[in-house]
């Protein structure tokens, strides 16, 4: 008797559907779920332990619907859809999202984004729908637009907003310091630019954009310079006067170090310091390179403070070229190292031996140290120009030993050789640092040079 009913339930339901319209009221499911439903076998309906599947068209000519029964407790739930509308529907979200303002995830710009949040109205990519999905449901609800089935409105609620709407209003009055994220960026800076925009709104109230004041004051995990031990040290930046400071104890009137805002860059190394929030603080002092390494409990503190050294080196800008463009001058607010990586390095003479080194490049600076994590690097090579004689060549001269995949890089004094573990490294590298030297030199380029010729003299070895 209970399959009878039943039965009889699902064609009284079937025969209510007399248009469209009614099927557009119905539940979606997703393209898994339905995929569970049990074949149907011919125009009778029979039981399956997740429910029925009736097949071929009702006495109207209309498809049956696919249904799935979901019980909670003694009472059942059944959601339905047409299977033809549900396809329908998922061509409609293909040809929203080939359109220019909607090819690209509305949060990191990758392209063909696979996923909406169809209460927002945005198209993004499978790595912002996580961070959207961490939201919560009240702010933003995800689906895929490839997987999932989707009902009428939310459908419509894409077409209607979409990238370019939604940007308008939630984007309304993000800050020129405030760095957009790229697909390849660390997932704090992406998370913490979706919760900016729809959790905090301080794009849309300017008042909740605290790196923007000009001033910041807080505690940050430091690792020690002697010991490699993460203390938490009070940092304060100051716009005006211009220095990042930060304390030992807060105790002290006088800060354990003073930083020129206009010498200091910071770039985020999760991976390097080990935790998800850590980042690279670099300036060059006494002719050489100064490492930092800090990182917060927080993700939003510490893209807080990365976004308030961009604010402060934005206005001093501002001052120094009021001509230029706020578009241009966010270009040399901070910048990113453009490869890291293990690599054997060996001394100018034939009987040197190779050693293990840290490299990092940071534009045209080239740094190996002994440890990714060292206050100070070994040697810092500059890469000038090529019709200056720099140049970077697969193999080693003859005579030279080789350690594993070897290339040269030579500059304007001397040569250097190098070796890595794989070839595709060996590539990688050498088309990174041709990319550098192929470029002309800018006056920053040439400050940046005579800023570290003046270590030439010391222990620390520096090449032009």
């Amino acid at each position: 008797m209970l399959f009878l009913n039943t039965s009889s339930c699902i064609f009284n339901c079937l025969r209510k559907q007399t248009d469209s319209e009614d099927a557009d009221e119905l539940v979606g499911l997703s393209e898994a779920k339905a995929k569970s439903v049990p074949p149907s076998i011919g125009q009778k309906v029979r039981k399956f332990k997740h429910g029925f599947r009736p097949s071929g068209r009702n006495k109207h000519g209309k498809p049956h619907m696919t249904h799935k029964i979901i019980k909670k407790g003694n009472n059942s739930k059944t959601s339905f859809i047409s299977l033809e509308m549900a396809e329908a529907r998922r061509k409609k979200l293909q040809e929203l999202v080939k359109r220019n303002d909607n090819s690209t995830c509305a949060e990191c710009c990758k392209k063909n984004p696979e996923w909406g949040s169809y209460n927002i109205g945005v198209f993004i990519c499978t790595s912002c729908a996580g961070f959207h999905r961490n939201l919560g449901s009240h702010i933003s609800k995800v689906k895929s637009i490839i997987l999932d089935n989707w009902d009428a409105d939310q459908v419509n609620t894409m077409e209607e907003v979409g990238n370019l709407k939604a940007k308008a209003k939630y984007e309304v009055h993000m800050p020129a310091c405030y760095r957009r994220p790229c697909p390849t960026d660390p997932d704090v800076l992406k998370e913490q630019f979706v919760r900016a925009k729809y959790e905090r709104e301080e794009f849309i109230h300017v008042d909740k954009q605290v790196y923007t004041t000009g001033f910041m004051e807080g505690y940050l995990w430091k690792r020690g310079k002697e010991d490699g031990r993460f203390q938490q040290r009070k940092f304060v930046l100051s716009e005006s006067d211009g220095t990042l400071k930060y304390y030992v104890k807060e105790s002290h009137k006088e800060p354990k170090a003073k930083i020129e805002i206009s010498k200091l860059n910071m770039t985020f190394c999760p991976k390097k310091v080990g935790n998800p929030n850590g980042a690279q603080l670099t300036y060059v002092r006494d002719g050489s390179t100064r490492n930092i390494f800090v990182y917060s409990s927080s993700g939003s503190a510490i893209v807080d403070w990365y976004m308030a050294i961009r604010s402060v080196k934005l206005n001093k800008l501002r001052i120094a070229y009021p001509g230029t463009g706020e578009l241009e001058l966010s270009q040399f607010l901070t910048r990113d190292f453009l490869k890291e990586g293990w690599m054997f390095k060996t001394g100018p003479r034939s009987s040197d031996a190779y050693k293990w080194r840290w490299f990092t490049l940071d534009d045209r600076k080239l740094m190996y140290l002994e440890d990714p994590l060292d206050p100070y690097p070994k040697g810092e090579i500059f890469l000038g120009y090529h019709a200056d004689g720099f140049a970077v060549k697969k193999g080693v001269p003859p005579g030279m030993k080789e350690q594993g995949f070897g290339f040269t890089l030579r500059t304007r004094d001397r040569i250097f050789l190098f070796g890595v573990q794989k070839d595709d490294d060996r590539i990688e590298w050498m088309k990174v640092l041709q990319s550098v030297i192929e470029r002309p030199l800018t006056p920053q380029d040439n400050s940046m040079a005579a800023n570290l010729v003046r270590k030439r003299s010391t222990i620390r070895h520096f090449i032009y």
